[in-house]
């Protein structure tokens, strides 16, 4: 297993490690995944034997392939658990940023509907009836010609539950090759390199100390390039 990605470490004490992931790295390991993954970084950084806390070395959320952003890994069976039942109870604050197609109206709402996986293609999730409740909050940093940068706050955990909501309410993920549609993607591949999607901001209560504790990750450099298009255009 060979990468030249790596992630930053932004955080650690002798519970937890918080990560910001770079687009492109798988999170957890699995039988279809060659390269080196998140959890395989984790493992040989923590010097884990086997598996791991929690069987995925600790790590407690996720985030797609090509997501970039902030990432919380507990270092103890303790933290690990106390963590993912934060998540659980949805006490963990996360803000992702994202680029979509059209400007989206008003400037500030929720989007509440349901996710399940498609019937029609198990790779995808989709919004369905008799799907899990899933819940975004959202609000527009700053409008271009033809797109909105937003802020995006999920109160829910659902798989590709952010690329599915902005999906369904006709703004797509700018260069989503899942849920823009492939022409769309490709155009958009053009003049950004990968989907539009930062996991910007984590806020949690630390399981040892028990205290709020929160962690911002600036825009990278590619996703600042193509912001930084659109303004001059």
């Amino acid at each position: 297993m060979t990468t030249s990605l790596s992630p930053k470490i932004i955080f650690e004490d002798k519970v937890i490690l918080v990560i910001d992931k770079p687009a492109g790295m798988v999170v957890n390991r699995a039988e279809t995944t060659k390269e080196k993954t998140i959890q395989d970084w984790v493992g040989d950084y923590l010097k884990i034997k086997g598996r791991g806390v929690g069987d995925r070395a600790g790590i407690v959320h996720r985030l797609d392939k090509e997501t970039s952003g902030l990432l919380l890994i507990a270092k103890t069976p303790k933290a690990f658990e106390n963590l993912q039942k934060q998540f659980k109870e949805r006490k963990v604050e996360k803000c992702y940023l994202a680029l979509v197609h059209g400007k989206i109206e008003p400037k500030e709402g929720v989007i509440e509907v349901p996710i399940s996986r498609s019937p029609y293609n198990r790779q995808k999730f989709g919004v369905f009836l008799g799907g899990r409740p899933a819940k975004t909050g959202y609000k527009v940093k700053k409008y271009y010609s033809d797109y909105s940068l937003l802020e995006l706050f999920p109160k829910t955990g659902r798989t590709h539950q952010i690329r599915v909501h902005l999906k369904h309410l006709g703004h797509p993920v700018v260069a989503d090759e899942k849920y823009a549609g492939r022409k769309i993607a490709r155009k958009d591949r053009q003049w950004c390199p990968r989907q539009f999607l930062h996991a910007s901001y984590l806020n949690f209560i630390h399981p040892d100390t028990g205290r709020k504790i929160g962690f911002n990750s600036p825009l990278p450099k590619d996703l600042k390039r193509v912001l930084n298009s659109l303004n001059n255009k």
